[in-house]
């Protein structure tokens, strides 16, 4: 009997996925979903970060904008939503904590704890910006070793339909080949995607905690000169 041509030859995505045993779908399944998985942190993280270098842009403008340290800290009040904003808040609150009675600790000492604040919620603020990171780090080194895990185990299908049918006929060994195939591009689909936002937004993150930690010196200095000169 004579295959109709339309049932042979048909390796579209849906065809590999349904023809392939339990194991393939399972690591299909996966890589699928570990690059939806990385794209929607990717997404998230690029929102994110554009977010942060607008606001640190936009209150550092109104903080050279002239105004005194104190009219900023009552225009801001409660209201910081900006990391750089919280730092300034945490700084102010200690520089103004006990001001009636500054004797009674040196002025180095009160300076020191101004930094101390302002570095806590400097790591408080990037650990919070790189919650996320390891999403896509996991994601680009271990996918591509599931995608070989398929491939090896699409391999190993072909040479158990070879031995099975005791031929190396095409139509024997390429649902395992392709198969094997479709696992590896799975896999490099989901890790170098990854791979790439990993680094950048990483990149980024450390750029803008740079960012933070150049203000915070700038602040650090501004606040020192204060307390020598008495408040």
């Amino acid at each position: 009997m004579q295959v109709e041509p339309a049932s042979v030859g048909d390796y579209s995505f849906l065809s590999l996925f349904m023809m392939s045993d339990w194991v393939i779908k399972a690591v299909m399944l996966i890589l699928v979903l570990a690059s939806v998985w990385s794209w929607v942190v990717a997404v998230d993280k690029f929102i994110m970060i554009t977010l942060l270098k607008r606001r640190a842009t936009d209150f550092e403008d109104t903080f050279w904008s002239g105004r005194t340290l104190d009219e900023l800290s009552a225009a801001l009040g409660n209201d910081a939503r900006d990391p750089m904003a919280r730092v300034f808040a945490a700084a102010m609150r200690e520089y103004n904590e006990g001001s009636g009675t500054q004797r009674i600790g040196s002025t180095n000492a009160k300076h020191e704890r101004i930094d101390s604040v302002m570095n806590l919620v400097i790591n408080r603020e990037l650990a919070k910006a790189e919650k996320g990171l390891p999403v896509l780090g996991t994601v680009a080194s271990i996918s591509v070793f599931i995608g070989l895990f398929g491939t090896v185990w699409g391999i190993m299908n072909s040479f158990r339909a070879i031995a099975a049918s005791e031929s190396t006929n095409l139509a024997v060994v390429a649902p395992g080949i392709a198969e094997a195939l479709f696992a590896t591009a799975l896999g490099l689909i989901a890790a170098i995607p990854a791979k790439i936002f990993y680094d950048m937004y990483l990149t980024d993150i450390d750029k803008y905690g740079g960012r933070l930690e150049g203000y915070a010196d700038e602040l650090s200095a501004i606040l020192g000169r204060k307390l020598n000169a008495g408040g």
